[in-house]
Parts: C-alpha cells; structure tokens; sequence
C-alpha cells in the first residue's frame, strides 16, 4: 500500500511549476523550481544524495503541495516570490534590509530633481535604485552644474505665477534657477532640460554634449567669448563624467551583467547594468549555500531577484555560463571581445568582494574563516575528514652528504613552529631519498604512537609516486594505512598523487588548498635546508680541528663551546687556549696553527 506521500509524487504533472515540501508540522521546509515538476521532485526520493542537508530534509518531508504556471520564467518569478513571503529553512535567500537611493525627477509643473530612499506611486519618474550614495550625489552635482533648476517646493501653477504670489530667491541671483516662478523660463524651455537630464541618468550623453558644443559655437559666432568660455567649460565636465563612466563599448547598451564566484559554504554575485557603455549600478550580494547549491542554481535566482530589487527592464544579460531564465530575456554567453571583458570584469569585482569579506571574517570570527579553508581542503582533496593537523617531509642530501630530513606541523592551517622536528638519517648509507623517508617516516609516527600523541589527519611528502611509495610502506609496518590520510607533491608541475593511484590530480593554481600545500612544502624545505647547512659548516670546523695531531673530540667540543669557530681557536692566544684545555695541549695546537703561518 502506498503512502499518502507516494501517491502526491506519482500523481503530479509534467509541466513546469513550484513545489513546496512540508514537515509533520505542517512547517514549509523547502520551495523549488521545475520544468517537469513530477521528474524533479520524485529524484529527491530516487537518487542517493551526497550532501547530508539534503538528505535530512527528504527524510523530514511529509507532504507536497505544487503550483502550475504557464512557463520557466513564471517558475522563477513565483519560486522568487514564495521564498521572500515563507523564508523557508533550506532555501537559500538573497536577505538585504538596505533601503537604496533614487533620482526622482517629481511630477510637476517645473519638475524637480532630487535623491530619495522612498518610491511614492505618484507618477514621478525614478531612476535606480543606486547601490552608492556617492555615485547619485556625483551625478546629481554634474547636473547642477549642467543646468539651472529650481529647488524650491512651491506649487508653480500658471494661475499663481501669473498672480505675481512668488519672488525668485537666492538660487536665482546665484545663477542656479531661471526664475520659473516669476514667468522668467518658459515650461516648454524647463522641459527640454528635464529632457537631456532624464539622458545622462540612463547614461547618454551624447544628445547634451551636441547641444552644448551648438551651443558654444553660436556664442563664438556672435563674439560673446564669455559666455562660450562657460559652456565649454560644461562640455569639458560632462566629457570628463562620459570618461569615466564609459569603461565597455558605448555599443553595450541597457545590458544586464551577472557572474558567481563561489566556494563551500557561500556565493558571491555581482550585477552591472550598463548603459550606453558605462556601468550606471554595480552591486555584489553574498548568499549562503543550504543544499550545496551548483552556481546555476545560485545564479538563476539571484538574477532573478536582484532584477525585481533593481527595477531592471533589459531585455538582454550576460552571463559566464548559460543559465535558464524563460524566453522574455536574452541570455549571452560572451566568448571574447568588450562582451567578455565585462563579464570578467564583473567576476573580479565578485572576487574582490569575496576577499574583503573574508578578511573582515579573520578579525571578527577567525573559526569561522578556518573552518571554511578546512572544509574547502577536505572537498580538494578528497578527505574523509577536515586536515585540521597536517604534517610535511621533506629529505635534504645536497651533493650526498649529511642526509637529514624534516617534518613540519600545521595547526588549522598555519604553520605550528614549535613542533617542527630534524632528523638525522641513521639507517641509511649514502644519498637514497626512498629508503630515507622511509625511515623517518617510520621514526616519526612510532614515536607519536608510543607516546600516546594525536596523529595528523593528512602526511604530506615532498615528491612524486616513488617518495609516496616509501612513506606508505612506514605506514603498513606500523598499522597506519588507511588510518590517516597521504598524498605526494611532486615539484616540477605541483602534480598531486595518491597511493595506488598514478595519475596525478592537479588543482586550481590560485586555490588557497594548493597554497596551503605550498606553504608547507616550502617551509619543509627551508627547515631542512637550514638544518643541513648547519651540520655541514659543523662538519667543516670539526674536521680542521681534527686534523691537529693529538687533539680528540672532548678537546674539539671544549674548544668550540668557549671560542665558537675554529677561526677564534686560530687567533686565539697560548694563555687563552691553556685556561681551556691545559697547557699540554693548548701548546700541540697553537704551535699548530703558528707553525702553518709561516
């Protein structure tokens, strides 16, 4: 006998809609969009979910209730719209409590020009809304600048102007108004203003820098340089606004332009309209991932919401990848030219908001920025575990001598110097990388065993398949295969290999995993440089010492604890020698050396 969930997930149609998954609470837990709704929603049941979030929902799911529209796009905008009004627990949401700015151009007789955060549904004209205040009061300064408009509120009605109840004010005689009030500007001339600032709003200043260059030539021509002088000096700022404003092809025209760079736990989405070729809004938005949403997810809603935010009518998007938003918008995949150069554009502005978002992160909730990186390794690199203890092995034999190695610690993802450990190799004749890693990879984790010690949750070795070969075969003998986690790197093209596995994988090179593994790899290899440069400039001393005849090793350490290097036991005095090693042999050594002199 089927149960009553069952029978609703045969039962639904294939057509496209909204489903919204209820609990035994009758608490609504998820809403989704879909083509087919009885495909989409019967794969929660079928497939084997990775993620675990998912996993918990299906089995919390009691009932479904799904609507029918009429094509994807309405999907979209209805699956938008349920979630703001439900907010339901494993939906992502794009949450944003700001109220942005506008430019209203007011209906009125004489319009007035003005930012504000309240849209009133009173005919005005608003522009926006604008993610900077800067930007609106840039904007709203250059066309101050560029044309004289009234400010005041009064009600300029034909019959009250005629009636002579106002007098024109200050902004008048500063050169600021035209004096509207007192019949001094005709509405048929304020409107032609209204019309060429209503223009650079939407980004196109073309019509007014012809106006004004017309302009500035009439005066020329009628010898008032005065008055030329000014325009030019308003074509020279509006040019100057267009500069820096036009980043694209001014062919790019009422485009909308979004990318997604993502990581574990969170997406980032940066929107640019574009008008005329200058970006008139940017703005980016971060959204937590829920179900480990794919980047197509996260995107479609995101444009769809950030759309009906923006007030956005443009019939054309560009996109990094393609994305399924209906048929009432174009959807570009740019591959070069300006098109892709904005697109990449826009990416890097998500990656910039990406990046200060996480170093405001490491100052006010540092676990949360590690637990990112290490939730980030563990999907890298396949890990059954997050590496929260990572150790690395690095062998240093330059030109065979003195073989030692070291391993270094990290803790969370930086380095733990204290741990760090030497190892002189004892087993081992002559220069043999393998069978050195074998032994102190054996000698480490032994030691660590018997000492009742935590085990890292991931070895990394400096070198490829044969290096890892070695390690592995320290870690059979002492039980820990399979135990923790190991992998090679190899130096020349910071391949990564697997035991048994001999195809390297290769990650990201500006991934923070392969960094991290980087920064461990060096700090291994400069730890064992350090190391085996210090015992050979040792060795070197000690063998020049040695060469004196009947001088043994206490002697040497005696001599080398109070003079430090065998250049100070050289220049050294007879009586500074004897306080050290007697006066028989302090005679042996400083004849010795004076002997060599000569």
């Amino acid at each position: 006998m089927p149960t009553a969930l069952e029978v609703q997930i045969k039962t639904l149609p294939d057509a496209p809609g909204v489903y919204q998954y209820y609990d035994k609470e009758d608490q609504i837990l998820y809403v989704g969009k879909a083509k087919n709704l009885k495909k989409r929603v019967a794969s929660y049941f079928t497939k084997n979910h990775e993620n675990a979030k998912t996993r918990v929902l299906v089995k919390k799911i009691v009932s479904i209730k799904h609507i029918v529209v009429n094509s994807e796009t309405d999907a979209l905008l209805l699956e938008n719209n349920l979630i703001k009004k439900y907010q339901p627990r494993y939906n992502i949401m794009l949450k944003d409590d700001k109220t942005y700015p506008w430019i209203c151009i007011k209906k009125e007789r004489f319009p007035r020009v003005f930012m504000t955060r309240n849209v009133v549904k009173d005919g005005s004209e608003y522009f926006g809304p604008y993610t900077n205040v800067r930007t609106v009061k840039a904007l709203l300064d250059l066309i101050r600048e560029l044309y004289p408009l009234r400010t005041c509120t009064y009600d300029l009605s034909q019959e009250k102007i005629d009636a002579g109840k106002y007098k024109v004010c200050l902004e008048y005689h500063l050169g600021n108004c035209l004096g509207p009030c007192e019949n001094l500007q005709t509405e048929t001339s304020y409107n032609e203003t209204i019309k060429a600032i209503r223009n650079i709003i939407k980004g196109n200043f073309k019509q007014s820098l012809e106006a004004f260059e017309k302009l500035m030539m009439s005066f020329a021509e009628k010898m008032e340089f005065e008055e030329a002088q000014k325009i030019k000096e308003k074509v020279s700022l509006l040019s100057n606004y267009q500069a820096k404003s036009t980043i694209v092809n001014p062919t790019i025209n009422n485009v909308d332009v979004f990318s997604i760079i993502s990581d574990e736990s969170y997406g980032y989405i940066n929107f640019f309209k574009i008008a005329n070729g200058a970006i008139i809004q940017s703005h980016t938005t971060e959204i937590k991932k829920k179900l480990d949403e794919t980047d197509k997810e996260m995107l479609e809603l995101a444009i769809v919401e950030i759309r009906q935010r923006f007030n956005s009518v443009s019939k054309e998007i560009y996109v990094p990848f393609e994305v399924d938003l209906g048929d009432n918008v174009k959807v570009t995949v740019p591959k070069l030219g300006d098109k892709k150069r904005i697109v990449e554009l826009s990416e890097r502005n998500a990656k910039y908001y990406r990046q200060e978002q996480f170093k405001q992160i490491k100052i006010v909730d540092p676990d949360r920025h590690v637990k990112r990186i290490m939730t980030q390794m563990q999907k890298d690199l396949r890990l059954s575990e997050e590496p929260r203890h990572i150790e690395c092995f690095d062998n240093s034999n330059i030109q065979g001598t003195h073989p030692v190695a070291a391993c270094v610690v990290f803790k969370n993802g930086k380095p733990s110097k204290k741990e760090y450990r030497h190892f002189n190799i004892k087993t081992v004749e002559g220069p043999d990388d393998f069978a050195s890693m074998e032994e102190v990879v054996y000698r480490r984790y032994k030691r660590l065993l018997s000492e009742g010690e935590s085990l890292p949750q991931l070895i990394i070795i400096d070198g490829g398949k044969g290096q890892l070969s070695s390690a592995l075969k320290s870690l059979d003998v002492l039980g820990l295969r399979g135990k923790i986690a190991i992998i090679g790197i190899a130096k020349r093209l910071e391949e990564i290999y697997y035991p048994g596995d001999s195809i390297p994988m290769y990650l990201d090179k500006k991934s923070e995993t392969l960094k991290i593994i980087q920064h461990l790899r060096n700090e291994a290899h400069r730890f064992g440089i350090t190391f085996h440069r210090n015992k050979r400039s040792k060795s070197a001393i000690q063998s020049e010492l040695e060469q004196i005849p009947d001088v043994g090793k206490q002697t040497i350490t005696s001599l080398l604890r109070k003079f430090k290097s065998a250049k100070r036991v050289k220049s050294a005095t007879f009586e500074e020698l004897k306080e050290v090693v007697g006066e028989s042999r302090a005679q042996k050594i400083f004849q010795y050396y004076n002997t060599a002199k000569k």
